[in-house]
């Protein structure tokens, strides 16, 4: 399934990490508790799907999250780290999640 937002195209929201792609992107971190949705953290990887699988701010993920935390990605094969990581800032600046800073 997709969807759009902040003007890019996501592959998601799972609730399993296992169902994203191993490819470059970045990837976003809900919370969804009833009707509401909320932006946990935002990041970028040249492989999404293991990046968020084994990722070291899961815990924060949980701590913030009391429904059930879903996964979401725009993939970006053609961009570099640079090009991933504005797109992570401007979704950041954007939504102000709890976890991971850059």
């Amino acid at each position: 399934m997709t969807f759009e937002r902040w003007s890019y195209e996501f592959d998601g929201a799972y609730t399993s990490p296992d169902r994203l792609q191993p490819t470059a992107g970045v990837y976003v971190i809900w919370c969804k508790d009833g009707d509401k949705w909320t932006v946990l953290d935002v990041g970028e990887s040249d492989n999404v799907r293991d990046r968020v699988i084994d990722h070291d701010r899961a815990d924060c993920w949980a701590e913030h999250c009391t429904g059930t935390i879903r996964y979401a990605a725009t993939y970006t094969p053609d961009y570099n780290e640079d090009e991933r990581r504005a797109i992570e800032r401007e979704i950041r600046d954007s939504e102000e999640p709890p976890c991971g800073e850059r």
